[in-house]
């Protein structure tokens, strides 16, 4: 194959190359044995029509179109990997020439990566983070523990925020029952903003037994929109108000809520050491977004094509999507659900498009300067990790990506990693101190 590349600006260029006569005529058996069974011509029976009959009959130049077809893909390829260029979206590919007898030439119209000029991305200051793990935050999850492990005890006086009341109620707009709006014994938590705005307020302050005529307005943005925007009256009657009773900060409260331990102090070391984890966890990924946000601010860029912003968007809208339906919920119930479309949700994927883009820039150029290389353990121990991640067989995970492809993803993190690795913890005045420079 002879390819020919030339630029026509930073990030397209047309690529001609020819197609062979072995591959056309490889393209026109194919192309030959898909119509032959439905081919009718005068005294032969269906589908038993020769090769030398046909081209007699309608002549080779029928055949052409659905053997370019065939051939075009793989030539394509080829084309590209001799010209040595980073092609990226769907080309526009037009026929130069493709007479009788020759190699037809085509031309493609292609969008290319654009070039990357690293700046600096080792050594790279980033704010100091803070593990430190205070009183203040374990006697927090102390007291989430003791929230979720409360009893409701009845209550004689007036309802407050943080009670639970036990209702009837029955809601109309301009006098009529509209759907979903009444309910009996129902259990509302006042302050924990379920119900509309403005109700749970309302039955702040009454007792068991007392009947209010709650009066609201649902929301504009109100996903039934038949009742945005309107005023609703709720005749609601108290059954029940209940108030949370704490359990004791004991021991036997910390053998409750956590049987592997046996005192409060236990609990309370077990708590700390879960939360240095979560705050060195959380730091590690500040870090790293500081220094990789960085890194790509300090690389120069050409302008990125669309092609591989809406690739971008593609690739997150199948992600998406993939996981609401792992979770049970197909595409149609999800826009449904949250009364939005495809559209809507790709615009959303595009807010941020551009720069997911450039970051994988970044990390290939990266990946390509320091050299970082998966090998082979590397690459089935990642088989063996999205297999487990989203429940599949290591097969059918092989089948579905190459080697290449997880090579990428593998080479990507390394990048990540020895970016954020040689990042430097610094504080705010240092910061910036080195921003005024």
């Amino acid at each position: 194959m002879s390819a020919k590349w030339e630029k026509t600006g930073k990030t397209t260029g047309e690529l001609t190359f020819e197609i062979s006569q072995e591959e056309i005529k490889l393209g026109l058996d194919q192309a030959f044995n898909r119509i032959k069974k439905n081919l009718r011509v005068p005294g032969f029976r269906k589908g038993h029509v020769s090769r030398v009959i046909f081209n007699q009959y309608y002549g080779e130049e029928a055949l052409y179109e659905d053997a370019l077809n065939a051939v075009l893909p793989n030539a394509y390829t080829a084309a590209v990997k001799e010209a040595k260029i980073d092609a990226v979206g769907q080309p526009k590919i037009e026929p130069v020439s493709m007479e009788k007898g020759k190699a037809w030439t085509m031309k493609a119209t292609v969008s290319t990566k654009p070039e990357v000029e690293l700046g600096e991305y080792k050594g790279i200051e980033v704010p100091k983070q803070n593990t430190r793990v205070y009183q203040k935050d374990i006697d927090a999850e102390l007291d989430k523990k003791r929230e979720q492990n409360a009893e409701l005890v009845l209550k004689e006086d007036k309802a407050a925020k943080g009670d639970t009341v036990i209702i009837d109620y029955k809601g109309t707009i301009d006098g009529k029952a509209f759907d979903g709006g009444s309910a009996e014994n129902y259990s509302l938590e006042l302050g924990s903003n379920t119900f509309i705005p403005g109700f749970e307020d309302q039955l702040e302050g009454h007792k068991a037994g007392d009947e209010v005529d709650v009066v609201v307005t649902f929301p504009k943005d109100y996903g039934a929109k038949d009742l945005a925007g309107k005023e609703a009256h709720f005749a609601t009657k108290l059954h029940e108000v209940k108030s949370k009773e704490l359990p004791k900060l004991d021991d036997e409260f910390a053998k409750d809520v956590d049987d592997s331990v046996d005192s409060l102090d236990e609990l309370k070391d077990k708590i700390k050491k879960q939360l240095k984890e979560e705050k060195e966890e959380a730091a590690q990924d500040a870090i790293q977004e500081a220094a990789i946000t960085t890194a790509v601010k300090n690389a120069k860029i050409d302008e990125i094509p669309d092609a591989m912003i809406q690739e971008d968007v593609d690739t997150q809208l199948n992600q998406y999507l993939g996981n609401m339906q792992r979770q049970g919920i197909d595409p149609q119930t999800y826009f449904k659900l949250t009364n939005t479309n495809e559209a809507q949700l790709r615009a959303q994927l595009s807010t941020d498009a551009a720069e997911r883009v450039k970051t994988n820039l970044v990390l290939e150029a990266v990946v390509a300067k320091e050299g970082l290389k998966a090998d082979a353990k590397e690459i089935e121990q990642e088989i063996k990790d999205l297999a487990a991640e989203y429940n599949m067989d290591e097969k059918t995970v092989r089948a579905t990506l190459s080697d290449e492809m997880l090579s990428h993803d593998i080479t990507v993190r390394k990048a990540m990693d020895l970016i954020t690795d040689n990042a430097k913890q610094v504080g705010k005045a240092q910061l910036e101190k080195d921003s005024d420079k």
